[in-house]
């Protein structure tokens, strides 16, 4: 097995090299990395549902879209993310289990006693610390997951604080667990680093493992993948499974209601009704949303074009 500790913290280029390294190495593979802040959501969800969209966009957190199932999580430079790319006969060899145990063992090195909930995370004390997913291309599977480390709990907790009821579509959910960091379980002055390379250094201490460095072609490949795939809105948002969206907004005792019918991150139906505008604007404003991105922007500039003064409050009203 070959390790790889990417050192490269911009998430779409991180999750771009899981993809290359899955379709274009045969080795099996472990890597390590981490991110800036970034909400990660996974293949089959609605990315929008998913987060707390006025938070994230205020905060410039990223989103961003992996290629493997389940549910949504957050990166930051407390996290650390950890993947293993390996070849397999049938995809009955393939378990989370076999994946999440190494990082259960290694673990316990540092006397953290870790356990599975059942639900493809690891627990300490009850609560959450690592969430996982996998994706299987051909004969070889990628796992991946996070390590609460030293994360931003708060943070966390607000950027996928999504409001039920809003959304309503055939996509993934997610089930939130309530979470934990490892550090203060931890003896020692310990930084993200070290902990990165001590999981790096536990998989060298197998003789059959080395330690790779990705080349000038491998970073350009991957450059490539992230540029037109994974740091594109089409992607990120634009692939969620078609959705229906609600909401009700009041501002000065004038009302608001507005219903969308979203396909592929794309307004093609909305109903705008209340006192808020005008009946001429709400009428204008209900044909010129169709084919808008359901995305701050495009809804801020549709505001824009009928309305003198467009708030923040007003644009997230549509989220």
């Amino acid at each position: 097995m070959i390790c790889i500790h990417q050192k490269n913290n911009d998430p779409y280029f991180c999750l771009a090299t899981e993809e290359y390294l899955l379709k274009n190495f045969s080795e099996d593979i472990f890597m390590i990395w981490q991110s800036h802040n970034t909400v990660v959501v996974g293949k089959h969800q609605n990315a929008l549902a998913e987060i707390n969209y006025p938070f994230v966009h205020r905060k410039k957190i990223h989103v961003a879209r992996r290629i493997s199932g389940g549910g949504t999580v957050f990166h930051d430079e407390g996290n650390v993310n950890f993947a293993y790319i390996k070849n397999v006969k049938s995809t009955t060899d393939i378990s989370f289990k076999l994946f999440t145990t190494p990082i259960v063992e290694a673990l316990a090195k540092l006397g953290i006693t870790a356990s599975s909930s059942g639900r493809n995370d690891l627990l300490v004390a009850g609560k959450k610390i690592s969430g996982n997913a996998e994706h299987v291309f051909k004969n070889r599977v990628l796992h991946h997951g996070t390590v609460l480390f030293n994360s931003n709990l708060e943070q966390l907790g607000q950027a996928i604080k999504a409001v039920p009821g809003k959304y309503n579509g055939k996509a993934v959910q997610s089930n939130r667990s309530e979470v934990t960091n490892i550090l203060p379980f931890m003896k020692g002055n310990w930084t993200t680093d070290d902990f990165s390379s001590f999981l790096i250094d536990v998989q060298l201490k197998n003789p059959d493992n080395s330690f790779y460095e990705l080349n000038e072609k491998d970073v350009l490949s991957i450059q490539k993948l992230t540029a037109e795939k994974f740091n594109t809105w089409d992607w990120n948002f634009g692939y969620s499974p078609k959705y229906s969206f609600s909401n009700h907004f009041s501002d000065a005792g004038k009302k608001l209601k507005i219903e969308l019918q979203v396909e592929k991150g794309k307004i093609k139906e909305a109903h705008i009704e209340g006192d808020y505008f005008s009946g001429m604007q709400a009428t204008t404003l209900n044909k010129t949303l169709i084919g808008a991105r359901h995305f701050h922007t495009g809804i801020r500039q549709k505001l824009a074009d009928i309305f003198p003064e467009v708030s923040d409050e007003l644009v997230f009203a549509f989220f």
